[in-house]
């Protein structure tokens, strides 16, 4: 490959990740916690895993991501604006009653 060529497809590579960085949600501790509770609805086997279009049900791995987001409270509290305290207070609740409904 030419050094053209290689110059052409970094710039094409960089083009495309600036692509997807423009159809992401920005970056902030919500999208985070959002992100973790996606992750246990998936591993619940409530929705389809994205990549592998297969529903898979990984209670345990969902048990450990809910620990997780519960930890994360404990060690932010008092830095959390007021819309990030009851998001995971929400998000907690609602991921502990779909887990509860999961397992049984």
């Amino acid at each position: 490959m030419s050094e053209n060529e290689t110059r052409a497809n970094g710039e094409k590579a960089r083009e495309g990740s600036a692509d997807l960085a423009n159809e992401l949600p920005p970056l902030d501790f919500s999208t985070f916690i959002l992100s973790l509770s996606t992750s246990v609805v998936m591993n619940l086997g409530l929705v389809e895993n994205p990549v592998t279009k297969q529903t898979e049900k990984e209670p345990a791995v969902a048990k450990q991501t809910i620990d997780l987001i519960a930890l994360l409270k404990d060690k932010t509290k008092g830095n959390l604006t007021g819309e990030e305290a009851k998001l995971l207070d929400d998000v907690l609740h609602e991921l502990r009653v779909w887990y509860c409904k999961a397992i049984v």
